[in-house]
């Protein structure tokens, strides 16, 4: 582990409890994609089917259960706590054309044609865009809640610390893994707009507005 793994899985981490903050506090989900997080979810189960299997560390361990803990207690929330605050009007998204072609394109794309190996491949192909219906619901809304802004900023933060990892690895070990990065970067390159607007915006008190 080095540094920017250890920050990216701090800001991840960060993320997901400024989301459950904002949900448990206003008692209300109004502003959250009820999508992209079914989508993390299916990342997080296809990615640590290996917690039964697969020992790495203790750190490793309980990241993973945090992480599946945390994503299926936000479905929860969402899903039947606080329901009818969910703006499902809003949250339209055509996830199948997120899901199906990750699937293929893991059945392709893959370090070892095994079913571990390819549910891998395709959660790190599926978290690349799962924050699409996200970005598509505050472009709809045409607004997002400062807490909101937050919530993302943290989530970007995560994977764009992430491939600097990758950048370390490859310089100190001389590993790298073109899947992961090229995910990453395509991930990264989601969040440009929203960065921007957070940094002008947010950060200066104003409220943030997506183009629709």
């Amino acid at each position: 582990m080095n540094i920017f793994w250890l920050l990216g899985d701090v800001s991840h981490l960060v993320a997901i409890i400024i989301l459950l903050l904002k949900i448990w506090k206003s008692r209300s989900c109004a502003g959250i994609s009820l999508k992209s997080q079914l989508l993390f979810a299916l990342v997080f189960t296809a990615r640590y089917l290996d917690l039964f299997t697969n020992f790495i560390s203790v750190y490793n361990t309980c990241m993973k259960i945090v992480f599946l803990v945390a994503s299926y207690g936000t479905i929860y929330l969402m899903f039947f706590k606080f329901r009818a605050t969910y703006d499902s009007s809003h949250d339209t998204f055509r996830v199948e054309f997120l899901i199906l072609p990750a699937l293929a394109l893991s059945l392709v794309v893959n370090h070892a044609f095994t079913v571990m190996e390819v549910l891998w491949s395709f959660s790190i192909l599926l978290e690349a865009v799962a924050i699409l219906p996200q970005l598509f619901m505050v472009s709809k809304t045409g607004e997002a809640e400062s807490i909101t802004s937050h919530y993302l900023f943290a989530l970007g933060s995560y994977r764009g610390l992430y491939i600097l990892n990758w950048v370390y690895r490859y310089y100190s070990e001389g590993f790298v893994d073109w899947i992961a990065v090229l995910a990453g970067v395509v991930q990264t390159i989601l969040y440009c707009d929203f960065f921007y607007l957070y940094i002008t915006k947010v950060l200066k008190g104003k409220k943030l507005q997506l183009p629709a």
